[in-house]
């Protein structure tokens, strides 16, 4: 077991496949490869019964948390997962999260408090949790495909391009495989640029060239308000894609 915390300012942009062309131009100057450049990542986030933690959040509070089990790619009970707790303070993000086996990461979320040992400090805020919202289950399946990059000499620039966003309601465990609604257009991107302060110089004027202008997007948050538009006109279940 091995805990991390994360400090950082994050910022999302909506791009199209013209504005990704444009922009990786200037990336490919100043950027490298992250260490995993490719990967596919699966996400499964939990929520009360009535979906508080998703309400609160599309209200763009000042302070806001997100709890979720992640993956890279389709986990074996042996592979390691991250047991995110995500908070965003004005505009700060801090994340916390523990690594675990994905057969013991189960088994700890399905009961925090019966480990049989000393709960590191992040697993007690992760339990505390649980004790904060007393319905805390699974409650929805994220998955997309990321492309990263790290500044050259940013140091903590980090730069990452997600496609193939996909959702799903049923089956919600990250072994259940990838597949799910797509909740953004094909030819779309989202791009998330990571700071530990500022933004650099560069990075700014190419944005401003390609036209590319903050926005906000959840992907959780884009996946529950399909769920309601889908329950409202009585759709059934995702399909596989």
């Amino acid at each position: 077991m091995a805990g991390s915390v994360f400090e950082r300012v994050e910022k999302k942009y909506i791009i199209s496949s013209a504005q990704y062309r444009s922009l990786m131009r200037h990336i490919s100057e100043h950027c490298t490869a992250d260490i995993y450049p490719e990967s596919d990542i699966c996400s499964v986030y939990y929520d009360t019964n009535d979906h508080l933690l998703i309400r609160r959040s599309l209200e763009k509070p000042v302070y806001k948390e997100k709890l979720r089990i992640r993956s890279y790619g389709v986990p074996q009970p042996d592979t390691p997962v991250f047991v995110e707790l995500k908070k965003k303070l004005l505009g700060t993000v801090y994340k916390r999260r523990v690594t675990l086996g994905y057969a013991e990461a189960m088994d700890f979320l399905g009961n925090v408090h019966g480990r049989g040992r000393e709960l590191s400090q992040i697993e007690k805020e992760i339990a505390y949790c649980f004790d904060l919202y007393r319905t805390l289950h699974p409650a929805m399946f994220i998955s997309y495909h990321r492309t990263s990059f790290v500044g050259k000499h940013d140091y903590g620039l980090r730069i990452t391009f997600d496609s193939d966003v996909l959702s799903r309601d049923t089956e919600l465990e990250l072994a259940k495989g990838i597949w799910g609604d797509r909740i953004l257009p094909e030819e779309d991107f989202i791009l998330e640029v990571k700071t530990l302060k500022s933004m650099p110089l560069w990075l700014s004027g190419a944005l401003d060239e390609c036209k590319i202008y903050p926005g906000s997007f959840s992907k959780y948050g884009t996946a529950y308000n399909r769920l309601l538009a889908n329950t409202t006109s009585g759709k059934g279940a995702v399909k596989k894609c």
